[in-house]
């Protein structure tokens, strides 16, 4: 009896000392994330900061290059020119090269500050991620000494699966809005930036040379084209309206005439049986997204010149077969790899065991690769 009571108070101390450390590892993992939010915050503001910076340079390289322009005018009509404008010409080109060099110090700056975040926060987020880890795995440990073995097995099983499909989730959401975020950095706000530096030389023209002046709003106009067209684009890989007004074949036909002109590989589309038959929002949004995700891939990993996709649409059923002559790669290394990036194959698996369909993917190296979908049509 003794024995039973000592081994009693043992496992009693043993818990309170697992809680106590659990405790000490939240407390841990939340100062953790909480630097990490600061430090993210404190990042968004710098990558602003930058991007601000980035303009004023490209503006004073455009004002630094017509202060030179102008220099060179005053030097080769000195006749025409006081001594007086030759000084001004002379001390504005200084003084903008001045400006510019002090600025691109600047950007060079706010660079390596940027950089020094980024690994500080890749640093916190390590740490977060240890935490918990072991928070999870403290916490089994109490069920276990606590007597809950039953059905400790299974709830492993979901804490894991649950933290892989969290982090693939919030992988995803962060890659997909920083290749938001690049695409509107590197076009429309560098376009609409160059607008403005456009628009200010048309004003600073307009009364010295108002003939150039038509050729930099022609010039102007066809720039706001082009970033129109950028945005539209944007717009369209976030979530095309045409897919709401004409479905989903339709919205296939101009992705892949889209994507065709920015690449050189062939891409054939097939449509058996009801090409003007509209589905359930859901089910077109799958089946585009799951083309999408795959035409990708093809373009980024394969280096394939031919695709063919077959899109065969049933009176209880949509089939789905995808095939290229690229690389290819070992499907369940890659599938079983954590380390490498797979979450477009692991997100349209998920989205089509979502809809209750099958997905099969057929690849080997240097033998091209084959996705097979289907999906049940219901209701």
């Amino acid at each position: 009896m003794q024995e039973i009571k000592q081994l009693d108070e043992a496992i009693r101390n043993t818990i309170s000392a697992v809680q106590q450390g659990r405790e000490d590892i939240m407390s841990i993992s939340g100062s953790a994330r909480q630097q990490r939010d600061e430090l993210l915050a404190k990042l968004v503001d710098l990558k602003g900061e930058i991007l601000d910076v980035i303009t004023a340079v490209d503006r004073l390289e455009r004002e630094e290059k017509l202060a030179r322009i102008h220099l060179m005018e005053v030097n080769r009509n000195f006749n025409k020119y006081t001594e007086k404008d030759i000084q001004q010409a002379y001390e504005e080109a200084q003084h903008i090269q001045l400006q510019l060099s002090q600025m691109r110090e600047r950007e060079a700056q706010h660079r390596q500050r940027r950089d020094q975040l980024e690994i500080m926060v890749r640093r916190v987020n390590e740490t977060v991620e240890r935490a918990k880890k072991l928070e999870t795995q403290v916490g089994m440990a109490l069920e276990l000494i606590s007597g809950g073995l039953q059905g400790v097995t299974v709830k492993l099983d979901e804490i894991q699966l649950r933290q892989q499909v969290s982090l693939r989730i919030i992988k995803a959401q962060e890659e997909e809005r920083l290749r938001v975020a690049r695409e509107i950095h590197d076009g429309p706000a560098q376009s609409m930036a160059n607008v403005v530096l456009r628009a200010e030389i048309c004003e600073k023209l307009m009364s010295v040379e108002p003939d150039k002046v038509r050729a930099e709003l022609h010039d102007l106009k066809d720039m706001v084209k082009e970033s129109l067209q950028e945005v539209r684009k944007i717009i369209f890989d976030l979530r095309p309206m045409v897919l709401d007004d004409l479905g989903i074949v339709p919205t296939l036909r101009r992705f892949i005439a889209e994507l065709q002109k920015r690449t050189d590989m062939n891409i054939e589309l097939v449509v058996l049986g009801g090409e003007e038959q509209r589905l359930a929002s859901v089910l077109e949004v799958a089946i585009f997204r799951i083309v999408q995700e795959s035409l990708n891939n093809i373009y980024k990993h394969a280096e394939a010149k031919r695709c063919v996709i077959k899109l065969e649409i049933l009176p209880g059923r949509i089939n789905i077969s995808i095939a290229d002559n690229g690389r290819g790669f070992d499907t369940e290394k890659t599938m079983q790899n954590m380390d490498v990036d797979c979450f477009g194959l692991l997100g349209m698996r998920e989205r089509v065991e979502l809809l209750d369909g099958q997905i099969k993917i057929v690849s080997m190296p240097e033998k091209g690769t084959e996705i097979h979908v289907s999906i049940p049509i219901k209701g």
